[in-house]
């Protein structure tokens, strides 16, 4: 009984998991939103840090741009760029980081969060 009720969890695990499956190319249409201030496959800022390289990265210490103290003080707090850390900036910038710069309010839904974080990390290694 008890490995039974195990091997449904795990096929819950599976299913649940592959519901969220990340698409790199799905994720640079989501990315379209962020074309007016960022860009991702190259080391150049614009209104706002290239995202090249973000995964991995501490927040607020991407070299030539000027981030809001807020942004540099979560940074020298511990923030990291990864998915998860990703995932909740990007559903709310403000929330997280209030008094960011970033004017975009979000994006809402959990495919696209994954699927844009999925462009991203293509930029990150």
């Amino acid at each position: 009984m008890r490995s039974s009720a195990l091997v449904f969890l795990s096929v819950l695990t599976v299913a649940a998991s592959s519901a969220h499956a990340q698409d790199p190319a799905a994720g640079e249409k989501v990315f379209a939103k962020c074309k007016a201030c960022h860009v991702a496959d190259t080391d150049q800022n614009k209104i706002g840090p290239s995202l090249k390289g973000i995964v991995g990265r501490t927040a607020g210490t991407h070299e030539g741009f000027k981030y809001s103290p807020a942004m540099i003080e979560a940074g020298e707090g511990g923030l990291v760029w990864n998915e998860e850390t990703l995932t909740e900036y990007l559903r709310s910038p403000k929330e997280m980081v209030p008094k960011t710069k970033m004017a975009f309010v979000g994006l809402k839904k959990d495919e696209d969060l994954a699927n844009v974080i999925a462009y991203l990390e293509q930029f990150s290694e």
